[in-house]
């Protein structure tokens, strides 16, 4: 079975990605009555968290539900990380609204970026516990979606982001 949500178009069984909650899996598309109104949702189930969330189909797209990257697309986001990261605030806390904008994006380049901005700015000046998660969970997310992308062991894609992180 399959559902349009605008552009997207998700099949049971697919993987996608929910920005800020990760990978997640197609489980199934279900019908609810509300108010007389039959509306489509996608059972999505995130592994990470061990949860199934119901997404309303035609919010899907607002949400920023979204297919996989390609592998090119993973790999150009990794390449990205090597070197110095753009300028950030001294501070802390519109560093850190800055991050989570980025993360709210939900582009696999937006985390990349997190990710590289806070690895660096940790080699620094230890960063505040909100940060630290925050750079935890970009991190999380970028090894998921480019394991999935790029069909590889998370392992071996968190050893190439911290190599390239290191360059």
């Amino acid at each position: 079975m399959e559902a349009k949500s605008g552009k997207n178009s998700f099949s049971i069984g697919q993987s996608v990605v929910y920005p800020q909650q990760g990978m997640g899996i197609i489980q199934a598309i279900r019908d609810r009555v509300k108010d007389g109104v039959t509306i489509h949702y996608y059972a999505i189930y995130l592994q990470s968290s061990d949860m199934t969330l119901l997404i309303p189909v035609d919010k899907a797209g607002e949400l920023g539900v979204r297919a996989v990257v390609s592998s090119q697309e993973a790999q150009k986001a990794i390449a990205s990380m090597s070197g110095k990261p753009d300028p950030l605030p001294a501070d802390w806390k519109l560093r850190y609204q800055r991050n989570q904008d980025l993360i709210r994006k939900g582009t696999i380049a937006a985390i990349a970026k997190v990710v590289q901005s806070l690895y660096h700015r940790s080699k620094v000046k230890e960063l505040p516990i909100q940060e630290r998660k925050l750079y935890e969970n970009a991190l999380g997310l970028l090894i998921d979606e480019a394991s999935c992308a790029m069909r590889k062991d998370r392992d071996e894609i968190s050893s190439l982001i911290l190599s390239k992180l290191e360059k």
